[in-house]
Formats: C-alpha cells, sequence, structure tokens
C-alpha cells in the first residue's frame, strides 16, 4: 500500500479482509507509516501514551480491530498482513501465520530470529516485531511489524507501559526489550531501506526473483474501492470516540497481568450488584469483550455468582488462553 497513514492502511486493510473475496488464496499486505501509535482494541488509550509528548510530536494515535497491546511504528517500521478463511487457522496461532516472514529474515542472515511467548518474534532474545490477530465474518487476519530501523529513543518516551507488565517479564525497561532488525541481517542487507525489505520479504515470501513474476497475484485498489475505504477511516481511525472512547468512573478496579495477556476490569457496583463493567487489556479473543460485560451486568457482585456467569458464557472466546476461574478471581 501506497499511503503513510496509519489510520487509512488499517482502513484499507478492513475494507479488503470484509468486502472482497479472494477465495481460500490468502492475501498478504505490506505497509509503513509515519509516526504513529496503534492500541490494542481493549486498551485504555489515554492510560497507554504520553499525551504530552504525543502531541508535541504530532505523533498519529488510533485503534485497531485487533487485541493486544499498545505499539509504536515510524518510517523505520515495515507492518505485514495476511488475511486468510478462519477455519484455516486456529486463532491466537501466531506461529503458523509468521513462519513463512521467519523463514525469509533466516535467510536474510537473522537466523536466531524466533516466534516466543504468545505473540512476539524475537531475535537474540530481543524483542523487533508484535502481532496480533482479528476475526469476523469467516475471515481471520493476523498483522505484525517489523522493525527494521525504528527510532528507539521515542517508544519509552511516547508509551506508557504499566509496571506489573515489564516486571512479568524480568526486565528493567521498555528499551531493554526491544531492538531493531537490521545489525542482525547478512552484510549484502545492512544498507537496505524498507521499500527494499519489503520487496525482498515478498520475493521469499512467493519464492521468486522478480515482482514482476508475481504482477497478476497483485490486486489494485480501486476509486470505487477508496470511497468505501475513506468511510471506513472515518468512522474508525479519524473518530475521536473510536481512539480515545468516553470512560465512565468506577468505584472498582482491578488488573491483573496473565501468560496470555493483561485484564484490566473497571467495576460501577452499587448496593451489592455490578451496575456498569468495561474490560481493558492487551488480551486477545474472536468474541467482542463488551458482549460479556453486558451479561455481567446486574449480576451480584459476589465470586460464585460472577463465577457462575462466566461459566455459562465461556470466557475463551474473549480472552483467550486465560482460565474461566483465574478470571472470577481477578473480578472477585
Amino acid at each position: 500500500m501506497t499511503s503513510h497513514n496509519i489510520g487509512m492502511n488499517l482502513a484499507t486493510e478492513q475494507y479488503l479482509m470484509n468486502d472482497k473475496d479472494f477465495g481460500n488464496e490468502p492475501l498478504v499486505l505490506f505497509y509503513y507509516e509515519e509516526p504513529c501509535i496503534i492500541v490494542g482494541r481493549n486498551q485504555n488509550t489515554l492510560e497507554e501514551i504520553n499525551h504530552d509528548y504525543v502531541k508535541e510530536h504530532n505523533i498519529r494515535v488510533t485503534r485497531r480491530l485487533s487485541g493486544g497491546g499498545a505499539v509504536y511504528q515510524d518510517m523505520g517500521n515495515l507492518c505485514f498482513s495476511f488475511v486468510v478463511p478462519s477455519d484455516s487457522e486456529e486463532f491466537g496461532d501466531f506461529k503458523s501465520f509468521t513462519k513463512p516472514i521467519v523463514e525469509v529474515l533466516h535467510q536474510m542472515g537473522a537466523t536466531t530470529a524466533e516466534v516466543s511467548g504468545r505473540n512476539d518474534i524475537l531475535v537474540d532474545g530481543k524483542k523487533f516485531s508484535g502481532n496480533a490477530m482479528y476475526t469476523k465474518n469467516g475471515k481471520t487476519f493476523s498483522h505484525g511489524t517489523l522493525m527494521l530501523d525504528v527510532d528507539l529513543s521515542v517508544v519509552a518516551k511516547a508509551l506508557h507501559v504499566p509496571a506489573d507488565k515489564i516486571a512479568s517479564k524480568g526486565i528493567k525497561s521498555v528499551r531493554s526489550r526491544v531492538t531493531n532488525l537490521r545489525p542482525f541481517l547478512s552484510p549484502e542487507y545492512q544498507d537496505i531501506d524498507v521499500p527494499t525489505f519489503r520487496d525482498d520479504l515478498i520475493k521469499g515470501l512467493f519464492h521468486v526473483d522478480s515482482l514482476d513474476d508475481i504482477k497478476d497475484k497483485q490486486y489494485v485498489v480501486t476509486p470505487e474501492d477508496q470511497k468505501e475505504i475513506d468511510k471506513i477511516y472515518e468512522q474508525y481511525y479519524n473518530n475521536w470516540d473510536w481512539v480515545y472512547g468516553k470512560s465512565p468512573e468506577f468505584t472498582i478496579k482491578r488488573r491483573k497481568h496473565f501468560d496470555m495477556g493483561t485484564i484490566d476490569a473497571r467495576m460501577d457496583v452499587k448496593n451489592g450488584v455490578v451496575k456498569n463493567i468495561k474490560f481493558y487489556g492487551d488480551f486477545f479473543g474472536p468474541e467482542d469483550v463488551a458482549d460479556l460485560a453486558k451479561k455481567l451486568t446486574g449480576v451480584k457482585y459476589d465470586h460464585d455468582a460472577i463465577l457462575a456467569v462466566l461459566e455459562k458464557s465461556g470466557t475463551q472466546q474473549y480472552f483467550n488462553g486465560i482460565p474461566t476461574t483465574q478470571v472470577a478471581d481477578l473480578l472477585a
């Protein structure tokens, strides 16, 4: 994609996934953008960013449809997306989605690149790629970042990362967790720029020597497509309510970091009954967690009562990989 606006690129991704049928062929997208922060679908934006720094440095902020945590990107980062039929991959199986990318990176010299944890790709034990996933209407897209030459000094200044998340990984700072990929590539790739990096990845993925060999596989966005993409952009990615949302006051806040993500629950409890509840966090799940919040509204604020609702509703489609009993223990 030619746009360097993260909101427009996410809108294009959403449109191609939901409104175009490419059959059983996987759709592969690559794009890169000007400085921006993308928060996960379930995160509280104002608590994830350093608002003053972001405003001063004109860093665009938007929210994506997929779960996971906030990421910073600039023109030194390359994004990739795969869209496939949802029955072809298990939700949350990031290793299968990212395996082709990792294999090409090995060919480019980054032989220690590996998928680690639930959704990261590491090289020499440091993160250079984060990934997120979203499922709707029989399709799943998995998208991720590849930090080739990102300004790492900005990351810790632009993002607020909760202390419990840092401590859970046994590290001292955000800066120590991440690295750029360039130093780990073979000598012939040391001076590569992002567009060339993109093209070489595409050639590696399709096992061709020239992009001309796969011209017949390319899809060109039409003017009619762009009109629909523009509508999605305004409805979501350029919409203050979608990006920041309106957060009511809550009487109870419960937060915990699990191996498969952080859950931050805000509850308004009156007369022993849950009147309002909202979930934040970097967890993943194919269903909208707001639906679970509705089911818990009006329930007695009691561990057994909450557990009963969670067991009846099932929690894996909201908090993938986090046991139901542990969610109940967190809430009450």
